[in-house]
């Protein structure tokens, strides 16, 4: 082997070592959450907003040209929420602004994620993947308010 070949291995292993310390750090530092993928169930196609206790729901999301159902979401600060997502008829995305939600809604699949809204605020819902030439206007909100 040339000497260049061996210095040119020589980095590439460095660098390679620095990337994988660096993903297996950032997955533990930003407590990556991967989706869940439900047997598809007909129950899980109707779009409701079911409150299980005080602070616990669970959202039925339903991903159709060119929206969300429900488009408004409606919870009191410190609310735990299993979302529940499909589609009606392509592939849409599902991304929750500030949260690490990002889901694909497909049709005739279940994706299950969960988060925790512990700031009011409005937190924006946008489809970024391109589900057709409407796709700039599918949006929806989860607004946090105060508890009452």
């Amino acid at each position: 082997m040339d000497k260049y070949e061996l210095k040119i291995m020589g980095w590439t292993g460095i660098l390679l070592v620095i990337f994988l310390v660096t993903v297996v750090r950032a997955a533990g530092k930003y407590a990556t959450d991967v989706p869940e993928c439900i047997p598809y169930d007909e129950s899980f196609t109707e779009p409701r907003i079911a409150q299980l206790d005080d602070n616990v729901y669970q959202v039925y999301m339903l991903a159709q040209m060119w929206n969300f159902e429900p488009s408004e979401i409606y919870l009191p600060v410190g609310a735990e929420v299993d979302f529940y997502l499909s589609s009606k008829d392509v592939v849409h995305g599902f991304h929750i602004a500030d949260k690490n939600v990002n889901m694909m809604a497909v049709p005739g699949g279940i994706n299950k994620t969960s988060a925790k809204f512990n700031e009011p605020g409005i937190y924006p819902i946008v489809c970024h993947e391109y589900c057709g030439s409407g796709h700039q206007h599918m949006r929806g909100e989860i607004i946090v308010n105060h508890p009452q």
